[in-house]
């Protein structure tokens, strides 16, 4: 029974460790797509003000205008807008942790800076992959550590109460 302990304590090692590995590349294409996102957003934003200069007005102006305004369509477009700054400059605060941090120090910075929207749609499209980083590679020591003992601390009751089983056997 100690063997087969060992042995599930081992591969719930290994499977927490594999698991832990795919944290820094499902993060890779979180990045990527919060860069995406912050290009995009970028272009949004920098063709409203634009427009908004065209008609000599700030962009906060043109916002200010645009909440004023009777037709609810404009009103919209200018909440929408505001969101938008909002949203842009979360997102650039949260790519700038992760390129002036180190490796895994990123792994905190996508939990200290996430957005939820950007995460689920990086989740709908993440593919393992083999991790070659030495980011990956601690991550999934860290995981193969904390599963193999947690299974220790799990069975060990089970443990404990069959060697006194076992004590009481022999006596």
């Amino acid at each position: 029974m100690d063997m087969l302990l060992r042995r599930l304590a081992l591969a719930i090692g290994l499977l927490c460790g594999l698991l832990g590995t795919q944290a820094p590349e499902f993060a890779q294409q979180y990045r990527q797509r919060l860069a995406g996102a912050v290009d995009e957003l970028s272009r949004v934003v920098a063709t409203f003000d634009t427009e908004a200069r065209s008609e000599n007005l700030t962009s906060e102006e043109a916002m200010r205008r645009l909440d004023e305004n009777g037709d609810p369509l404009a009103r919209e477009r200018g909440q929408a807008m505001a969101e938008d700054k909002v949203r842009l400059a979360r997102l650039q605060d949260a790519l700038a942790a992760y390129t002036d941090t180190a490796p895994v120090r990123r792994l905190v910075g996508f939990f200290e800076s996430f957005d939820a929207a950007t995460a689920r749609r990086a989740w709908a499209d993440f593919q393992p992959a083999v991790p070659t980083t030495f980011e990956a590679l601690a991550v999934g020591l860290v995981g193969l550590a904390s599963g193999w003992a947690g299974t220790h601390v799990v069975v060990w009751p089970a443990r404990r109460r069959l060697a006194r089983r076992r004590e009481m056997a022999r006596a």
